[in-house]
């Protein structure tokens, strides 16, 4: 069984590779962590400065990073892709503005995105390897610690990209009393189509991320500044130098689209190959909820929230999150 222990805070200067957006707003607005009272004119209002958070999940530690607003509204946890953790994933901004965490927080959101095991600040369990199963009761124990932390508030909203995507399908299918709804973005897994059982070694490769690696997310030529690029690239190496091991994806097969009830929100690239438009359609087609809705972000491909698409991107999340939450 997962369960939820108790958790530490520890607060987390936004590292060099997640931008100078907010170090360019005043170290005074920064320590102290929040703002009342009117700017001048032409200042914008700091984001709330990134947190850190470590609690237990049958056992194990888990890094949980934050964004938190005085008075939030409304809460989300974010979760990863397949290969790089929250922060260059979620905390990095581009094109010159905020990067996603910062953005939900500037609009009342309590955001927070769970690193996996073995991910960013989270140590491999003694296992070595992540399974499907094990994320998902993960996600599970951070959103009971939510729900305690945050019990003025509507439960949750859980928006996953890529493999995250998949695994908060999964804890919403499972777990429906503990979300509000769930937004599948880069969502991957055909509902027409099972994963087969394959064994796998007891001994985990660990090996090395690579540069080309970082690059394979950012697909259409132009849809996405160079500079932004290479800043990406180098935020993940940094974070993550070493590729987690995953096993037993058919646990993924237990995905159900009829059997997710919660409302659930859509996001696909237009020319993302990892998430093609059938892929999309035999999804939405099968959902279990009336409350569903299918936004395509056109011209962007499987890393719409960094690329040119960005804002609508944001505008879209951020509808849903008010509407449910």
């Amino acid at each position: 069984m997962s369960n939820s222990g108790g958790a530490s805070s520890r607060g987390a200067s936004p590292p060099a590779r997640l931008g100078v957006f907010a170090m360019a707003l005043g170290m005074a607005f920064i320590l102290s962590g929040c703002y009342s009272g009117d700017l001048p004119e032409g200042i914008v209002q700091p984001p709330p400065v990134l947190e850190s958070f470590e609690i237990t999940s049958d056992g194990h530690p888990l890094t949980v990073w934050a964004r938190v607003p005085a008075e939030p509204e409304h809460v989300v946890l974010l979760l990863h892709g397949r290969t790089w953790s929250i922060l260059p994933d979620f905390d990095l901004g581009t094109r010159g503005e905020p990067s996603l965490m910062e953005f939900l927080a500037s609009e009342g959101v309590a955001v927070y995105g769970l690193d996996a095991r073995g991910y960013g600040a989270t140590p491999r369990d003694e296992s070595g390897w992540l399974e499907p199963d094990r994320m998902a009761l993960d996600v599970r124990s951070v959103l009971t610690w939510l729900r305690g932390r945050h019990s003025e508030a509507a439960a949750p909203v859980v928006m996953g990209w890529s493999y995250g995507s998949a695994i908060g399908h999964l804890a919403a299918q499972r777990w429906p009393e503990l979300v509000s709804g769930v937004s599948l973005y880069g969502y991957f897994k055909d509902p027409a189509t099972e994963f087969p059982v394959s064994a796998s070694s007891d001994e985990p490769p660990r090996s090395p991320t690579t540069r080309e690696g970082a690059l394979s997310d950012f697909i259409t030529p132009g849809s996405i500044d160079s500079t932004d690029i290479e800043r990406f690239v180098q935020a993940a190496l940094e974070s993550d130098p070493v590729r987690v091991d995953i096993r037993n994806s058919h646990q993924l097969n237990a995905i159900s689209p009829d059997s997710l009830g919660v409302p659930t929100q859509i996001l696909q690239g237009e020319l993302d190959p990892i998430a093609p438009t059938q892929v999309q359609a035999r999804l939405f087609q099968s959902l279990g909820t009336a409350h569903k809705e299918w936004v395509v972000l056109p011209g962007c491909d499987h890393a719409a929230h960094l690329e040119r698409c960005k804002e609508r991107f944001e505008s879209a999340l951020l509808r849903f999150v008010e509407e449910v939450g």
